[in-house]
């Protein structure tokens, strides 16, 4: 087995449906190839902004790119690639209009970093909105003792690189600084790519207006970016864009998320804090200017929203269901009114190790390609590294003749980093809502008397990996923020903390994690106890005493 097949299997141990096999060899492109899904009749052919067919790309013939989806990672694609006099883009997006629509979205260090090195304009648009969280104290607390069990140190590691620290920005604010910044004519609302033809003169694009019906434009480059439920890549594989055999699978997990303003007690010391319990966990985090979000984390089957009945609201369904929990979480459930909390479904999608990510000057970005659980915040972020590649390569190319190569060399830049942050992302919900408990603890009453608390296995397992957890959240924020260039197909520093330490993390959660890794976890008989070397042997003497 090839080093970077091992590296993808092992890094993405937390997603228990997720399987790897051998990478697909290029796809060259075919014309006459049509790639549909249900349409009804299609109109004329117009072309975006010429109809010629002349292979070098220059300011007279610029390459005609069109992007489906006006999310994050289509944005920054179109932002950066209409400067370029060479090429002509045209972004799709399906809305009619833009409205002030959705919470803030976490920029991590790794995508600010992008940012500067794309469009130092925007980037600095964007600080005036900003908010930091990664210069703050950030981690997990004991849900029920309100006690710090583990903090994450995000500045250290942007720091030794000179990277901005980790923050968040309201999702309707980056839009609009993203919207401003493209030159006029090149977004068209109202448009819903459905399928692609690839012809000799380019990608004739098949799309669904809510006005006009069915059009049909021309461009050189198709890109998907339209998001989990993708048209493109259902086109590209052949397969339908959600439901059964879309390839995108339940979490497992439904989400309450509140956003407000608050008056927190830690405000201006505390970025955000998870609260840990058994089978589940709340989250509470600063967005900036007295705004504050929280997320209710519950393992639940799919479409709970439905049916499930909250007969007195969901404030009242919550504080019922985090009964005994620290008072954080239900003084900020109580301050928060029904008409500031949703609940959604989380679905993501296994590694695209297999399925194509291009087809021929076709190529798949962001969720279209690689969605994941929102639990490390990269769900953007890895689209806007998407993004930096893409442009990157495409810009490299004089010709058209050179496109469906560059696409190629995008997804093999990519794929490895993107599908170990996915591994890590459901790893991440799967530990804490199915592995972690109430740590356990020994205490002594007013008496005197020994008090055992907690002492089942998850309990006893959630308290020794309270000194490994630190590690590993240091190896993962040194891989996230070293790796933005994507110029390097494997971190091997990453490679070997990821195995050592996260399987020994399964190794002792396997039994609580159950189906995902086996009752002895994944690499359990693999004598991991002598691979993992005195630094986490130590930890974990040490932690003995921490029982006491």
């Amino acid at each position: 087995m090839r080093v970077e097949h091992l590296f993808l299997a092992v890094c993405s141990f937390g997603a228990s449906s997720y399987a790897f096999v051998v990478p697909r060899t290029s796809y060259q492109q075919t014309p006459q190839r049509t790639r549909t899904n249900t349409v009804h009749n299609v109109a004329t052919v117009p072309t975006i902004a010429s109809t010629t067919t002349e292979d070098k790309i220059s300011k007279e013939s610029p390459l005609r790119v069109i992007i489906a989806g006006a999310g994050v990672g289509g944005l920054a694609l179109a932002n950066i690639m209409s400067k370029n006099p060479c090429v002509n883009v045209t972004l799709l997006e399906r809305t009619q209009s833009f409205k002030r629509f959705g919470g803030p979205i976490q920029l991590a260090s790794n995508a600010l970093q992008i940012l500067k090195e794309m469009d130092i304009q925007v980037y600095n648009k964007v600080m005036e909105k900003f908010t930091f969280t990664g210069d703050k104290r950030n981690g997990i607390k004991d849900g029920i003792r309100d006690e710090w069990y583990a903090t994450f140190d995000l500045g250290s590691p942007a720091k030794a690189r000179n990277m901005p620290y980790t923050g968040v920005i309201e999702r309707p604010d980056l839009q609009d600084i993203y919207l401003r910044s493209l030159p006029e004519g090149v977004l068209r609302n109202g448009k819903s790519v459905q399928s692609y033809t690839s012809k000799p003169d380019g990608i004739h694009v098949t799309l669904e207006d809510r006005d006009t019906g069915i059009e049909t434009i021309t461009g050189d480059v198709l890109i998907g970016a339209d998001g989990i439920w993708s048209n493109v890549r259902a086109a590209m594989r052949d397969e339908p864009a959600k439901g059964e055999g879309s390839g995108a699978t339940y979490s497992g997990y439904t989400v309450f998320a509140g956003e407000l303003n608050y008056d927190s007690f830690d405000n201006g010391e505390v970025g955000y804090k998870v609260y840990i319990g058994p089978g589940q966990y709340f989250v509470i985090t600063d967005i900036g200017k007295g705004r504050y979000q929280w997320y209710a984390f519950l393992a639940r089957p799919p479409d709970s929203a439905d049916n499930v009945e909250k007969k007195e609201g969901s404030s009242l369904y919550l504080q019922n269901i985090f009964k005994g929990w620290s008072e954080d979480v239900h003084h900020i459930l109580k301050a928060t009114t029904e008409e500031e909390i949703q609940q959604r479904d989380l679905w993501d999608r296994p590694p695209s190790v297999a399925k194509p990510w291009t087809d021929g000057s076709v190529a798949l970005l962001g969720d279209s390609i690689h969605a994941m659980m929102p639990n490390l915040g990269q769900g953007g972020c890895q689209a806007m590294e998407d993004a930096f590649v893409l442009a990157q390569e495409i810009e490299k190319c004089e010709s058209r003749t050179e496109i469906p190569n560059s696409l190629e060399k995008y997804r093999n830049r990519r794929l490895i980093r993107s599908a170990v942050v996915q591994g890590l992302s459901r790893f991440a919900s799967d530990i804490i809502i199915r592995g972690f408990d109430t740590p356990a603890k020994i205490t002594k009453d007013e008496d005197g008397k020994i008090q055992f608390e907690n002492f089942n296995y998850a309990g006893i397992v959630t308290k020794m990996l309270q000194p490994i957890l630190p590690i590993f959240f240091s190896v993962q924020f040194n891989f996230l923020y070293e790796g933005w260039r994507n110029e390097a197909a494997i971190d091997f520093k990453a490679t070997v903390g990821f195995v050592f330490i996260g399987g020994f993390i399964l190794l002792l959660s396997g039994g609580a994690v159950g189906g995902a890794v086996g009752e002895v976890g994944l690499l359990g008989g693999l004598g991991l106890d002598s691979l993992l070397g005195g630094e986490g042997i130590e930890a974990l003497l040490a932690n003995l005493q921490d029982f006491f």
